[in-house]
């Protein structure tokens, strides 16, 4: 094979971020090790999997392992792993390019200031390129397992934007890091201080970490003796030990390795059970949501392994999409080594244990809820980085649906932040009041001053404040909780005339006053023509003269709204005006005879309402028009 030698330019993200290594805003530059073992494990564990349907990619041999050296007279260091290996194009793609979603949202956050900018980069998690922490040059030799000598590949660059890539010879599978050290970085090169790096974080790394160990002195008349290479880590499954022999240190590193995060975990969860079917679970919720939360082709954080040995990760087959924010390993004896993807969803074996992982996640997240308080704020935290996918658990887990409600936080009138739970509000509930009443918005302010609330501030009665996206959704799914309905305070026809001291006497003065309105009502039907669905009084409002409603099985202008921004094609539903017969402006509208009075003073009352809504009006120049002429009377 012709050897052939190219140079590339790296992928703008990736210079960005090399960028940002060289000028060393990692405050501990030995992550590098850490991020370089962790690949290598990874392409142990590849290997391992693929040879179970294919025995002759370990080409002999099947000592799988991690060989790292320290070479003071080159300041190089050295990381080989003789795992799966890469061919070409996958050098370029894996080293090249950044193939992760959520990049530009990462890029979007950094802020300039280095130890906020480090806690990002540790969150995005770096990999490969933390070598250039340490390294002002990096050489990468590598070999796919099963393919010829004549196929390897060399990769170099000193981070300066581009790289050279050559087809060369080599023998061995696998991958070699070669890191040229930078000037400041000499510490690394000493041996004890790569062996506490790899006891720190990688001592749980199920395959050996060999390394060159000190050569024992001579005996008087003896030859110098020649160094040993020793195995420095446990090389065992840190899942199948007890939880009594593991510190928090190691289950912290242990979740650093698999996250590829920078912090520690804000919780974890470490079960071995046994019954049908026997799996161990250990299990992590990060301190911050990825940047990749939200995309479409974001990758699970779970680790299936049978028998120790890696199978599959970022599958719905092992937690449900909601929970997706979870790291860690299953690990089950109970599925063959070759497992394929359709036995995977098939599998008896694989539901119990999604169904087992799920319900004793959910136990983690109500456990920490009711440890909660002013001094301990985890759960408070988890809420706002992962409430919006709890609320997806809604939607999606008809069977966990009761326990994932009463995990839920919400803004409510008597609490801007998201603290509220629905069991708080109903204890709160007032006399009589057997409903839990919420609305919906785009934004909290728009929530928060919505004109519907003014009748519940009036009689203390506390209203929900939904103003995720999700929340519309969330609303027609979750329509009950503890016996008591949910209601949204903008659709339908609101009864609360049981509800505060006077309630009797406010009931007969709104009856009178709505009968006062009627000829009011029939000139707003007639200027506003199709406009809106039907107008009519009512009691929800004291200060604002007009209110949008939608009817009980009518789509919400806000979803209507959300739907349309999304590039749905749907059909306009038409809207309710609701007016309040006691405020000035309506009626001074019951003592106009101008027709063409009558319609820009509808008008104005219909495209206020929309803007309380969070909504334009469809002339916003000729709303301002009428405004200005209004005000000029």
């Amino acid at each position: 094979m012709t050897a052939t030698k190219e140079t590339h330019v790296f992928q703008t993200e990736v210079k960005q971020l090399l960028d940002l290594m060289i000028h060393s805003l990692y405050s501990n530059k030995e992550i590098f090790l850490r991020e370089l073992i962790s690949n290598a494990s990874d392409a142990s564990d590849k290997l391992r999997f693929e040879a179970t349907k294919d025995d002759a990619l370990y080409e002999g041999d099947s000592d799988l392992h991690v060989y790292i050296e320290a070479d003071k007279d080159a300041r190089t260091i050295t990381i080989r792993d003789n795992g799966i290996g890469m061919n070409r194009d996958e050098v370029i793609a894996n080293i090249g390019t950044i193939a992760r979603s959520g990049t530009k949202e990462f890029f979007g956050q950094l802020s300039g200031d280095q130890e906020q900018d480090a806690h990002l980069i540790g969150q995005f998690g770096v990999g490969f390129y933390s070598s250039f922490l340490v390294a002002d040059k990096v050489t990468v030799t590598t070999r796919r397992a099963g393919l010829e000598h004549a196929h390897g590949v060399r990769w170099e660059s000193t981070g300066d934007g581009e790289y050279d890539i050559e087809t060369i010879e080599k023998e061995t599978r696998g991958t070699e890091i070669i890191l040229h050290l930078r000037e400041e970085a000499d510490e690394f090169l000493e041996s004890f201080r790569l062996t506490s790096i790899i006891h720190k974080y990688a001592d749980h790394i199920p395959f050996p970490i060999r390394m060159l160990g000190t050569p024992m002195p001579a005996e008087e008349g003896e030859e110098e003796k020649t160094a040993e290479i020793e195995t420095v880590n446990q090389a065992s499954a840190l899942w199948t030990r007890p939880k009594s022999e593991l510190s928090d240190e190691e289950y912290n590193n242990f979740y650093k390795h698999i996250g590829h995060d920078y912090e520690d975990p804000l919780a974890r969860l470490h079960q071995k059970l046994e019954g049908k079917y026997e799996y161990t679970l250990l299990l992590y919720l990060p301190k911050r949501a990825p940047f990749d939360l939200w995309q479409a082709e974001a990758k699970h954080g779970v680790k299936l392994y049978v028998r120790r040995v890696f199978i599959s990760e970022a599958t719905e087959d092992l937690l449900p999409r909601y929970l997706r924010f979870v790291r860690g390993v299953m690990d089950t004896n109970d599925l063959p080594l070759n497992v394929s993807r359709e036995i995977l969803q098939q599998s008896p074996a694989m539901g119990a244990m999604k169904k087992g992982a799920t319900k004793r996640i959910l136990g983690m997240f109500e456990d920490m809820a009711k440890q909660a308080s002013d001094d301990n704020t985890d759960y408070a935290d988890a809420w706002k980085e992962f409430g919006n996918c709890l609320k997806e658990g809604i939607i999606e887990d008809n069977v966990n649906r009761d326990r994932i409600a009463k995990l839920l936080r919400f803004s409510t009138t008597q609490s801007d932040e998201q603290t509220v739970s629905l069991e708080t509000y109903v204890a709160r509930m007032v006399e009589n009041q057997d409903t839990i009443y919420y609305i919906t918005a785009d934004t909290f302010a728009a929530a928060k001053h919505s004109p519907h609330l003014e009748v519940f501030r009036k009689k203390g009665i506390e209203v929900v404040l939904l103003s995720d996206r999700i929340d519309e959704w969330l609303s027609s799914h979750l329509t009950e909780f503890d016996g008591k309905k949910l209601q949204s305070i903008a659709k339908g026809e609101l009864d609360l005339s049981k509800l505060g001291e006077n309630a009797e006497e406010e009931k007969k003065e709104h009856e009178e006053a709505v009968k006062s309105a009627e000829p009011t009502i029939e000139k707003l039907k007639t200027a506003l023509g199709d406009k809106v669905k039907d107008v009519r009084s009512t009691d929800r409002l004291t200060e604002s003269p007009a209110c949008l409603v939608a009817d009980s099985f009518d789509m919400s202008g806000n979803m209507e709204r959300i739907l349309k921004q999304a590039g749905q094609d749907i059909p306009s539903v038409k809207p309710i005006l609701e007016i309040n017969p006691e405020h000035a402006l309506v009626k001074r509208l019951a003592g106009l005879e101008s027709e063409s009075d009558i319609a820009d003073y509808a008008d104005i009352l219909f495209d206020q309402a929309m803007l309380a809504e969070g909504a334009l009006p469809e002339d916003p120049a000729g709303f301002v028009r009428k405004i200005n002429a209004l005000l000029t009377q």
